[in-house]
């Protein structure tokens, strides 16, 4: 192996001190399905409101794009989640194979490892020659890799996330577009949907612990052009075809 062990191994994650990946997946998960759920719902919806004022129309193409996101998303993410899992495992056989050959040169790394975040030579040493006694492959998983092989992602759990998330977030504008009278059904499908990806918004942003006024205004400027850009649309396919 290389000596500089950062780019051993590009596009390795360095998950945050206090959560698993697979929790951290799950999370991620969940607020783009959950996102893209209002947004594509909403999107659709409006569109064929600008279009057409029956309801059944609108019902039926809204639960049609309700499945269809679904079912996207679920499997967009399992074949996602699947590819990153298959790499990490390939990188930990890689390197259990390499412990196996080379195992001084291995231990030899780590104490680098451990000498650059800075520890003096004999400690890092001492330290590498431990962590090898008790679990080699984790110990340098861990510090080289920086990934658990107790807590590798799970393609399952993210896939059912984001498929409930995308159908919990778009009800929320199909309901909008169909409960209401003709009159305020667009309106209400509106002001759902940024009422909606507002809270998103700042949901994420606390869940991560940053300033929330900025990801709100993302999403609300985001939503806002998606409903106006599909309503436009819409209006005009609804005008030629009538």
């Amino acid at each position: 192996m290389s000596e500089d062990s950062a780019t051993e191994h590009p596009g390795e994650a360095h998950p945050p001190h206090g959560a698993t990946s697979d929790r951290l997946n799950r999370l991620r998960a969940a607020v783009l399905g959950a996102n893209d759920g209002i947004v594509s719902q909403a999107g659709l919806v409006v569109g064929v409101a600008g279009a057409t004022t029956d309801r059944t129309t609108l019902l039926t193409a809204g639960l049609a794009g309700l499945v269809a996101g679904a079912v996207s998303m679920s499997l967009g993410e399992y074949v996602s989640v699947s590819s990153q899992r298959d790499a990490e495992q390939e990188l930990l056989a890689q390197e259990k194979r390499e412990l196996a050959e080379q195992p001084e040169a291995e231990l030899a790394e780590l104490a680098e490892i451990y000498e650059q975040k800075g520890l003096r030579p004999e400690t890092a040493r001492t330290v590498a020659r431990e962590l090898t006694e008790a679990d080699a492959l984790g110990a340098h998983a861990e510090a080289e890799l920086h990934i658990d092989p107790d807590d590798l992602i799970n393609p399952y759990t993210a896939g059912l996330a984001s498929a409930v998330a995308f159908v919990l977030g778009a009800l929320l504008p199909l309901l909008a577009i169909t409960l209401p009278p003709v009159t305020a059904r667009v309106p209400t499908t509106v002001a759902v949907t940024l009422a909606a990806l507002a809270l998103l918004g700042w949901l994420s942003a606390r869940a991560g612990n940053t300033d929330p006024r900025r990801p709100v205004l993302r999403v609300l400027i985001g939503g806002s052009a998606a409903l106006a850009i599909t309503y436009a649309i819409g209006n005009v396919t609804g005008a030629a075809i009538s």
